[in-house]
């Protein structure tokens, strides 16, 4: 029976499940009648003794349990197919049903699961790949409108207020002064908030450099204290890779921020081997269950999908979450796979 597995077509030969089956219980069925014609004879019906009986039982007692064990090794794909398809989690690629070699149509149908698997994983990685690039793209517009056009106005009201409060009387001067307070705060908040969408450390300086302006950036507007290591052996990473990067740690910093109740936060980010690990962690309260499928984690979880990392969300044994991604490097194919 021609069988398609990652596109390349193979013929696999096996009896089907139907005849295997039935072969399974003839041949029980006649063990069976043999135990029970050499047992029970014409001759000794009359005179059946208990011993006999005994013998009989367990006979098929035995025969009941060798059906069972070899119709459960033939079905256990289906049971492992069904028990993949309640508990698949999307977000977590990566996880497929054993074959162990079986070549039956049960093990056929796992093998046809596994490849479905693989392609709803990459279609997921396409979409979620376009769906996060227009996001981006529109933050960088939204954030380039904020500087260029709300930053210069407030910016030249600013100069006007300057300019009015010069030959004003004594109150018009304080009034304006405290309008000039108020439009320097909004301002500043505009200039974050566009830093915010799109970080220009990112575009201008590099991953190390844009970590650093966001651990400041949090540590002045929220008053977290950040102790950050980074490995200067950060290789060059694809543009879309190292905003996937800084948008985890950026979600993972704000969550410390609001909801672990800390004045301290840890950030690193270091090569081991071939991948890049991002790691944040607190010692703040614990997760609690259902977390993960909270927006904000299931966001970097998306994000780490995107270009094929593992991310992992646990809660430390002393107390507090530790949020840590690996990046593979050196092989393109793990990004855009």
């Amino acid at each position: 029976m021609p069988v398609t597995s990652g596109g390349l077509q193979t013929e696999t030969r096996y009896s089907p499940l139907f005849w295997r089956v039935l072969a399974l219980n003839a041949v029980v069925l006649v063990v069976a009648c043999v135990v029970t014609v050499v047992i029970v004879t014409p001759r000794k019906v009359g005179s059946f003794a208990a011993s006999e009986a005994l013998v009989l039982a367990a006979s098929l007692v035995l025969i009941a349990v060798a059906n069972l064990l070899l119709l459960k090794r033939a079905f256990r794909p289906l049971e492992r197919v069904t028990r993949l398809a309640r508990e698949a989690d999307p977000t977590r690629p990566g996880q497929r049903v054993p074959l162990d070699g079986d070549r039956s149509e049960a093990g056929q149908l796992a093998a046809v699961f596994n490849d479905m698997l693989e392609r709803l994983e990459a279609e997921r990685r396409h979409s979620a790949r376009r769906a996060l690039g227009a996001q981006e793209r529109e933050r960088l517009r939204v954030a380039q409108e904020l500087h260029d056009e709300v930053g210069q106005t407030l910016t030249a009201v600013l100069l006007q207020l300057s300019q009015l409060g010069k030959g004003a009387p004594p109150e018009l001067a304080r009034a304006t002064t405290e309008v000039q307070d108020s439009v320097r705060t909004s301002l500043e908040d505009v200039r974050r908030i566009a830093r915010e969408l799109r970080p220009e450390a990112l575009d201008e300086l590099g991953l190390g450099s844009a970590l650093a302006a966001l651990c400041d950036r949090l540590s002045q507007r929220a008053g977290l204290r950040i102790a950050r290591r980074m490995d200067g052996d950060i290789p060059d990473l694809p543009e879309d890779v190292e905003l996937v990067i800084y948008r985890i740690a950026q979600e993972a910093l704000t969550n410390v921020v609001r909801h672990a109740g800390v004045g301290t936060a840890e950030l690193e980010l270091a090569r081991t081997g071939d991948r890049l690990v991002l790691t944040v962690r607190d010692s703040g309260g614990s997760l609690p269950p259902g977390a993960g499928d909270g927006g904000g984690l299931r966001g970097m979880r998306e994000r780490a999908v995107m270009v094929g990392a593992d991310l992992r969300v646990i809660n430390r044994p002393g107390g507090g979450v530790e949020v840590r991604l690996e990046v593979p490097l050196g092989d393109e194919s793990a990004w855009y796979r």
